[in-house]
């Protein structure tokens, strides 16, 4: 707030900062888009100011108006305005300070790499889709023809090309494809405790019409539970039921079993070896959904003490976004930048994954994308996992 309240009452109109003595409020909603336009099209580095309750008179003097709190109530919502009419995606935020007593707002427009800024589509007839404007010192210009192709040609001069970017698997040498080793999921613990349900089950079908049910299912339910569990008597159906619901009351042991006791761990890396750095970089994967390949949406709980405990909030945030889906598994990882000629890696948690015997000898594609605000197209590809 300290840095808002300096731009407030120390900086001076100019290309990257501008002063209006009212709200725009749901009256000036025209007003604010073209300023809004005009100052992220602005050739400045950085964050760039609007700042509504602050005027110069003619001696170059400051004079602070108290802005209405109401202005500062999301109605309107100067964020949902620029989503919705200008692109590509802009964020801005509004907040109040205090000048000599007096609240003034302070819109801060993020620094602008994606010039020029358009309007998306019509709001008026005097702002239409495709105008742009830009803030020259202490004016606005409306973008013709020739400044528009300047900044698209300084955009691709600057951009970077998706053919010196690489994605792959770390080792030695970046390899597209990764081996997996599979596991016996058959060793589950729902799995297990599943089995254990089935057998009780059998056992009252098969001696349902001879009269020792009940003597042969408590001698079932010894061998396979032992003395400690107290027998329960259970028809047919409330056992089909347990069986039914026995993932979901196995589900944080499967879990420790699945990521934790037979984990492959997956992690990727990207390649930047052109002349800029990917801005706002971001990977995600598409992965087919099979019965018997398992991606963890979070990290398993550990056993501590004869207890499960949730790992700590760092550790839980670290692990890539996973989205399971009915016929696909979506991951996502936010990069940030990513410098020249620097190998990043994809996760700060690899993602977890177990692989059931049922795939042995199989492979599965997966398909990637990355994207970068300076990228001059999305890089798409294809990984292997082999198991």
């Amino acid at each position: 707030m300290n840095r808002l309240l300096k731009i407030a009452r120390s900086a001076t109109p100019g290309t990257g900062v501008q002063f209006r003595e009212e709200a725009y409020g749901s009256q000036g909603i025209r007003r604010f888009l073209r300023d809004v336009l005009a100052i992220a099209n602005a050739a400045v580095d950085g964050p760039r100011y609007i700042v509504t309750g602050i005027s110069y008179d003619k001696k170059g003097n400051k004079r602070a108006s108290t802005i209405d709190r109401e202005d500062f109530s999301g109605k309107p919502s100067y964020q949902s305005l620029v989503t919705d009419y200008i692109e590509p995606p802009l964020r801005v935020k509004y907040q109040p300070v205090t000048v000599d007593g007096k609240r003034v707002g302070v819109y801060e427009i993020a620094e602008c790499k994606d010039r020029p800024y358009m309007m998306r589509i019509d709001f008026s007839e005097q702002l239409r889709r495709g105008d742009a404007y830009v803030r020259v010192d202490n004016a606005t210009v409306k973008l013709g023809r020739r400044q528009l192709q300047e900044m698209f040609e300084q955009k691709f001069r600057e951009s970077v090309s998706h053919e010196s970017v690489e994605v792959g698997f770390p080792g030695e040498i970046m390899h597209k494809d990764m081996r997996l080793s599979t596991s016996d999921l058959s060793k589950m613990p729902s799995a297990i405790a599943a089995g254990k349900l089935q057998q009780m089950l059998e056992i009252r079908n098969k001696f349902s019409n001879t009269g020792s049910t009940t003597v042969m299912a408590r001698l079932t339910h010894a061998r396979l539970f032992g003395s400690d569990r107290p027998y329960e008597d259970r028809n047919a159906e409330e056992l089909m039921q347990e069986v039914a619901e026995i993932r979901n009351k196995h589900q944080v042991e499967d879990n420790y079993f699945l990521y934790e006791k037979h984990v492959q761990k997956i992690q990727l890396i990207v390649h930047n070896q052109g002349d800029n750095a990917i801005e706002n970089a971001s990977l995600s994967l598409v992965l087919p959904n099979h019965n018997s390949f398992y991606v963890a949406s979070q990290l398993p709980m550990l056993r501590k003490e004869d207890k499960w405990v949730e790992r700590g909030p760092a550790a839980r945030s670290s692990y890539p976004a996973v989205n399971l889906k009915d016929d696909s598994i979506h991951v996502s990882s936010t990069l940030g930048e990513l410098p020249t000629d620097a190998p990043v890696q994809v996760f700060e948690t690899p993602l977890r994954v177990c692989v059931g015997n049922e795939l042995r000898g199989r492979k599965l594609g997966i398909r990637y994308s990355l994207f970068g605000s300076n990228l001059r197209r999305t890089i798409k590809g294809k990984l292997r996992l082999i198991f």
